[in-house]
C-alpha cells in the first residue's frame, strides 16, 4: 500500500514557475514508477509526466514538454514537479500516481487506469 499527498500548488500569474511535491509513504517507493497527471474543470483526467523508478526515464506530455520537469528523490520518497513558464492553460488540479508496473511504451504511462496509487490532488491556478 503506498499513500501520496501532493503540495506546492497555488495561484500565479503566467509566465511564472511553480514546483509540486509528492510525499510518498511505503518501503517500496523506489521500486515505483511514479507520475503526475492534471485534470482542468469538465474535462479528463490528463497526462502530464511520468519517471521510472531510478529516474533514468522520463516522459512528457506534448503540452508540457521543455516547459515541465519530473524528478524523484528515493532518498525522500518524494517525486517532483517543477513547471515553469505556467500559461492559462495549465490551470488544473494536479495528481501524483503510482504504480509498481514499469510502463515503457506510449499507451501505457499515459493511461490513469495503468496507475494503482493516487493522491488527493493540488489546485494550481495559473491567470493571465
Amino acid at each position: 500500500q503506498v499513500q501520496l499527498v501532493e503540495s506546492g500548488g497555488e495561484s500565479v500569474q503566467a509566465g511564472g514557475s511553480l514546483r509540486l511535491s509528492c510525499a510518498a509513504s511505503g518501503r517500496t517507493f523506489s521500486s515505483y514508477t511514479m507520475g503526475w497527471f492534471r485534470q482542468a474543470p469538465g474535462k479528463e483526467r490528463d497526462f502530464v509526466a511520468t519517471i521510472s523508478w531510478s529516474g533514468s526515464s522520463t516522459y512528457y506530455a506534448d503540452s508540457v514538454k521543455g516547459r515541465f520537469t519530473i524528478s524523484r528523490d528515493n532518498a525522500k520518497n518524494t517525486v517532483y514537479l517543477q513547471m515553469n513558464s505556467l500559461k492559462p492553460e495549465d490551470t488544473a488540479v494536479y495528481y501524483c500516481a503510482a504504480t509498481a508496473r514499469s510502463l515503457r511504451y506510449y499507451n501505457d504511462y499515459r493511461d490513469a487506469n495503468k496507475y494503482d496509487y493516487w493522491g488527493q490532488g493540488t489546485q494550481v491556478t495559473v491567470s493571465s
